[in-house]
């Protein structure tokens, strides 16, 4: 069965929280399609508004995905994205992990807020996983997912 990952991160500063910068950021896509021919690897995208958003793509193998993928007994276990200690906010409570059968994919997203360096300004991140447990086309996460884990969270 083919598997793939498409992470796509977008980070950002309190300069696009609100206003023209929080407009062009809440329009970026969650879903990208696949390069043609992809099988078993991550499609990894980042988007910074230091880059006004614009999409950089590359293709790597399934060695850190950012999820925990298991095999078994025909099913695919999705375990929860890996969350830093040093992001905000704290969550207590997380949901499980999901099984994918062949043919299905899984939309999770996650966001995070980091506290700045020296200066102490904030960074924000959107995490969003799209992986498909089946045989993929260009468009597979084009469309609406078997599976949608929301962990979005009100980030100040």
């Amino acid at each position: 069965m083919s598997l793939v990952v498409q992470r796509i991160r977008t980070s950002w500063t309190k300069a696009s929280r609100g206003g023209p910068g929080a407009a062009i950021r809440n329009a970026a896509p969650t879903a990208f399609a696949l390069p043609e021919g992809l099988t078993s690897a991550l499609h990894a995208i980042s988007m910074r508004e230091s880059d006004a958003f614009a999409p950089h793509m590359s293709v790597a193998d399934l060695s850190d995905p950012g999820v925990v993928l298991k095999e078994s007994d025909g099913l695919l276990r999705v375990h929860r994205p890996e969350v830093t200690p040093f992001g905000m906010p704290l969550r207590n409570r997380r949901p499980p992990a999901v099984r994918l059968a062949p043919g299905e994919w899984l939309r999770w997203q996650i966001n995070h807020r980091f506290a700045g360096g020296w200066e102490g300004a904030w960074t924000y991140r959107l995490d969003t996983f799209n992986i498909a447990y089946c045989p993929t086309s260009p468009d597979v996460f084009l469309g609406t997912p078997t599976h949608h884990i929301d962990e979005l969270a009100y980030l100040r």
